[in-house]
């Protein structure tokens, strides 16, 4: 019998690697079954690919050796290929199988074993024309027009200057999935020692508090950081990591998006973004407001970090990075030639694939204020006098007058709120928080 022969053998791997190349269904496995054996047995192929389907009981593809192993068993098998055992030396070579293999920085993390597209679908719980669809494979979510076939909400939030930020949610499915990659493989993975933002344990205190007591202090912004992070290096991570090409086109995939221009149209004419943001946002990117993006964008940018640091180590300075809020504090010397360094700082961001704010570029000395993340950092890290002596005032006369009179802002929740920014205070400087505290416990509450 046919099947019973190395020649059979081969031409059983050469077809269940070729099924195996694209989406899992009748018709898709039939046109690459009559691809790879010819259409002169157009019936028995038929019939094999019945067989295929109804022996693969999960809504996931079998695996290669499965597949295989099912189209010997098949009776169907023999009439099927038969132009292809006349021919059987022209068959594609079989590529060996991907593996999961690490870079031995990342060796030793604990992340899920993923080696094909088939597992990557298992793992999500989604079958893989869900997958397929997810991660936007055929890049239709740029034209996407009807908000039912996109994958994200869309809303505008006002800055202080210039045209509002966008905000891209993800919808609850795709959320889902991605909260479960952050969780189980993006939180596994360290970022650099001087990132500050989105890790756990660390925070703009922590990052403020060392730059305080220098003599000079260097603030830098990124532009669009979210957005403008390569989305290479987010696949060349995942590949890191140790997922095979197809599994991180995928993971990427997933945790991008393509604005499309529609979204943009929204807004008054004269509240529109330049043509460069709205082509960076029609590419695949990083959006603001999925989960998985501070951490990936942390994790790309480690070697921005580790470049940035090298250049502060150089010239005696520190460095820390709070999500785009670049900070670097030294001596006299540092503002002295602050332009200098700050090109050099701009050089090395430009060709990691970012920009430079440079407007927002500030050298602050010792005699002036020196406040980094909306923190005081002259001395120590400390709440600016003025936020703090505003406050105080405030409580003094939520006691005096009733916090009814005093909520001019018109908050839903204003107990909430000044319970927030007393705790902000009481995280920066516990001595001074401690006192304000004292004075939002003697404050009668309605109902209370």
């Amino acid at each position: 019998m046919l099947h019973q022969t190395w020649v059979a053998k081969r031409i059983a791997q050469s077809l269940a690697a070729e099924l195996l190349g694209g989406v899992w269904n009748r018709r898709g496995l039939l046109r690459r079954a009559r691809g790879l054996l010819g259409g002169k047995a157009a019936k028995a192929q038929s019939r094999l690919v019945s067989e295929v389907l109804a022996a693969s009981t999960s809504p996931y593809p079998p695996s290669p050796e499965q597949l295989a192993e099912i189209l010997l068993g098949s009776e169907n098998f023999e009439a099927a290929s038969a132009s292809a055992a006349k021919a059987w030396i022209n068959l594609p070579v079989i590529p060996k199988p991907p593996l999961f293999a690490p870079t031995p920085r990342f060796a030793g993390l604990d992340i899920p074993r993923l080696v094909t597209v088939g597992d990557l679908a298992t793992w999500l719980e989604i079958t893989p024309a869900q997958l397929d669809w997810f991660a936007d494979e055929r890049r239709q979510q740029v034209r996407a027009v009807e908000p039912a076939l996109q994958h994200y909400t869309y809303a505008f939030v006002a800055k202080s200057a210039g045209p509002p930020r966008l905000v891209e949610a993800p919808k609850a499915r795709l959320k889902a999935m991605q909260r479960r990659v952050l969780r189980d493989i993006l939180d596994k993975v360290p970022v650099h020692p001087c990132a500050y933002g989105f890790v756990a344990g660390r925070s703009c205190i922590d990052a403020a508090a060392i730059h305080a007591g220098e003599a000079a202090v260097i603030a830098a912004d990124l532009k669009e950081f979210f957005p403008s992070t390569p989305m290479r290096r987010v696949h060349g991570l995942l590949r890191s990591l140790g997922y095979p090409h197809a599994i991180a086109r995928a993971l990427t995939g997933l945790c991008a998006t393509a604005t499309p221009e529609g979204v943009f149209l929204r807004l008054p004419v004269d509240q529109r973004h330049d043509w460069f943001t709205r082509r960076l946002y029609r590419t695949p990117h990083l959006a603001q407001g999925a989960p998985t993006s501070p951490a990936l964008a942390n994790l790309a940018a480690f070697g921005l970090d580790a470049r940035l640091a090298g250049l502060a180590d150089a010239v005696g300075a520190r460095y820390t990075r709070f999500a785009d809020d670049l900070a670097f504090s030294g001596e006299d010397d540092l503002a002295r030639r602050s332009d200098a360094f700050l090109a050099v700082v701009e050089a090395i961001a430009r060709d990691e694939g970012y920009r430079l704010n440079v407007r927002k570029s500030r050298i602050m000395r010792r005699g002036g204020c020196q406040r980094l993340t909306g923190i005081v950092v002259n001395s120590h890290a400390n709440v600016p006098r003025a936020e703090f002596d505003a406050l105080k005032a405030i409580l003094h006369n939520c006691r005096r007058n009733g916090p009814t009179a005093e909520n001019r802002a018109g908050h839903s929740d204003f107990r909430a709120h000044l319970d927030g920014r007393v705790g902000w205070v009481e995280q920066v400087n516990p001595t001074r928080g401690q006192r304000l505290r004292e004075m939002y416990a003697a404050i009668a509450w309605p109902g209370a």
